[in-house]
């Protein structure tokens, strides 16, 4: 099959998958709580003591994504899961016989709006938050700026990402949930302070070294971001693995 057919066989998929995050009420309800979370987190923390010496001007005004996060986790979550409710599942492969390109299908329309909310949400929640921070931010240059906006919006796109893959393996949105958001909370921000440097290398905390206007550690923002990257793709390949060799 040429690359042209190729292409066109998978337009129609990825539109198919689309229609359906675009009609169940609860992905569009969990982007705009991405959105709403964020901004709101952020704006609270515009107006914080600026006194800390460890006080990161960047990171403050994008502290929102911490919060925000879970809904990014739970729209890509929800996106795959619904699937295996009613049938889905055997009714998308039915009209997809090609597993792996109704997987890949699934993940771009997951990838996509994710990407774009993300990014409208973390220009605004900076917007938002430099107001309140004032004097405290001018020291951000617009490189840095745009580097976190840009890093947060990839960020929370691939979490989105990393919660399908985990919810294709699992074959449930609420245990890929239970699994990921309890290792956020807790083992990321309460075990992972006590830990050291090898916690850099969990996916949010290296994910998250992009919102920082400078960080002490082994990986930088880009890297940081890669190694995020890395687990969602582990993630899913193991869902595609998942829906290929499992019955519907």
């Amino acid at each position: 099959m040429s690359p042209a057919s190729t292409a066109g066989s998978f337009a129609p998929v990825l539109r198919s998958e689309w229609l359906k995050i675009r009609t169940l009420r609860s992905l569009p309800g969990a982007l705009f709580a991405l959105f709403a979370a964020t901004t709101a987190f952020s704006a609270i923390a515009g107006v914080s003591d600026t006194s800390d010496p460890e006080f990161d001007p960047l990171f403050m005004a994008l502290s929102g994504v911490t919060p925000g996060q879970i809904a990014a986790i739970s729209f890509g979550a929800m996106a795959v899961s619904s699937e295996f409710h009613g049938g889905g599942l055997r009714l998308s492969l039915a009209a997809v016989p090609r597993r792996g390109r109704w997987f890949a299908a699934k993940a771009t329309a997951i990838a996509v709006p994710a990407l774009v909310v993300g990014l409208v949400t973390a220009l605004t929640a900076l917007v938002v938050a430099r107001a309140g921070l004032g004097d405290a931010a001018n020291g951000l240059s617009a490189g840095e700026q745009v580097r976190g906006v840009v890093g947060c919006g990839i960020y929370l796109t691939l979490m989105a990402l990393l919660a399908a893959g985990l919810a294709a393996v699992l074959r449930s949105g609420v245990a890929a949930l239970s699994l990921l958001i309890p290792f956020i909370l807790v083992v990321s921000f309460v075990i992972g302070d006590v830990a050291g440097g090898a916690t850099d290398f969990l996916p949010d905390r290296a994910g998250q070294i992009v919102l920082y206007e400078s960080h002490d550690g082994p990986l930088g923002p880009w890297t940081g971001l890669t190694v995020t990257a890395a687990w969602a793709a582990a993630a899913l390949a193991a869902g595609a693995w998942s829906v290929r060799h499992r019955d519907a």
